[in-house]
C-alpha cells in the first residue's frame, strides 16, 4: 500500500511507522487514521515483524491530535475501528509498540503514545490533554489510560487543568521511560527495540498479553489462575522458541529466535 501520510519501514525485525503530516505538527485527520490504521494491521499480521517503533516527522511535534483545522472546515471525523491511529482502540495487539515522542504530544497525540507499550521522549517533548479548552474531552482512551498508568490524584492534576508537562517531570510521574536529546531520540528508540530483539518474540507477547488481561481482571488470584488460558501463553508453550531458550543457554551461545 502506497501512504500519503505516514511512512513505514521495515528494518529486519523491526517496523517503523513515522506519522507524516509535518505541516500540520502531524495532526491526524480520516484519511491518516486510515492509513495509520493499515500500518498496524500489516504489523500485526506479518510474523517476522517483532517490534514497531511509532515517531512523528520532523522535530516539532510527535502529534498534535486531532486536526481541528479540517474539522473546522467542515469535514467529518471519522476513526477506523481500531481508534485514533490506528492503535488507541486496537486491544489484540500483543507485540511491543515503542512511542519515541519527538516534541509535542497534545490531546490524541498523547493518547497514542499512551496506548503504546513504552514511551521515550526527546528532551523537548511535551504532553498534554487540553481538550476542555476547546470544548472537547480527551475521548480516544486518555481519560482512562493515564490514571491506570500513574494514578488517579496526579492523572486529575492533569486533566482537570489541561496543562502541558514537560519530559522530564513526564519521567517523574511514570509515563515516560526515558528522556534523551532529541538528536539522539530515533537512536535511543532503536536501541530499545534491538534489546527486545534479544529476547524471545513470543515470550514478550505472552508477558504483555498476560499484564493486560491481567489489568482488566478483579482479582490478582483470578489474573494468577487464568494466565495459562491465554493465546500467547499458549503459543510460547508449544513454541521452537521455548526449545531454544534453554537449549542456547545450556550451550553457551545467543538464542537464535524464530517467533514460532
Amino acid at each position: 500500500m502506497a501512504y500519503e501520510h505516514c511512512t513505514v519501514e521495515k528494518d529486519g525485525h523491526v517496523l517503523t511507522i513515522t506519522i507524516n503530516r509535518p505541516d500540520r505538527m502531524n495532526a491526524l485527520h480520516p484519511p491518516a487514521n486510515a492509513e495509520l490504521a493499515q500500518a498496524f494491521d500489516d504489523f500485526a499480521a506479518d510474523p517476522d515483524l517483532w517490534v514497531a517503533i511509532l515517531t512523528g516527522a520532523g522535530d516539532r511535534a510527535f502529534s498534535a491530535g486531532n486536526d481541528l483545522r479540517y474539522q473546522a472546515e467542515g469535514n467529518a471525523v471519522t476513526v477506523p475501528p481500531s481508534g485514533f491511529a490506528g492503535i488507541t482502540s486496537r486491544y489484540d495487539l500483543d507485540k511491543p509498540v515503542i512511542a519515541a515522542v519527538n516534541g509535542v504530544a497534545m490531546g490524541g497525540g498523547f493518547e497514542i503514545a499512551l496506548a503504546c507499550d513504552i514511551i521515550i521522549a526527546s528532551d523537548n517533548a511535551t504532553f498534554a490533554l487540553p481538550e476542555p479548552k476547546v470544548g472537547l474531552a480527551a475521548l480516544a482512551g486518555g481519560l482512562h489510560r493515564l490514571p491506570r498508568q500513574i494514578g488517579l490524584k496526579r492523572a486529575m492534576g492533569m486533566i482537570l487543568t489541561g496543562r502541558s508537562v514537560p519530559a522530564a517531570e513526564g519521567k517523574e510521574l511514570g509515563f515516560v521511560h526515558q528522556v534523551v536529546p532529541a538528536a539522539e531520540l530515533a537512536a535511543a528508540a532503536r536501541a530499545l527495540a534491538d534489546t527486545m530483539l534479544t529476547l524471545s518474540p513470543l515470550s514478550l507477547r505472552a508477558s504483555k498479553q498476560v499484564v493486560m488481561r491481567g489489568l482488566d481482571t478483579p482479582s490478582l488470584e483470578e489474573a494468577y489462575s487464568g494466565q495459562m488460558k491465554h493465546p500467547a501463553v499458549q503459543a510460547l508453550w508449544k513454541s521452537e522458541d521455548l526449545k531454544e531458550g534453554p537449549l542456547a543457554f545450556a550451550q553457551k551461545r545467543k538464542p537464535e529466535w524464530k517467533g514460532r
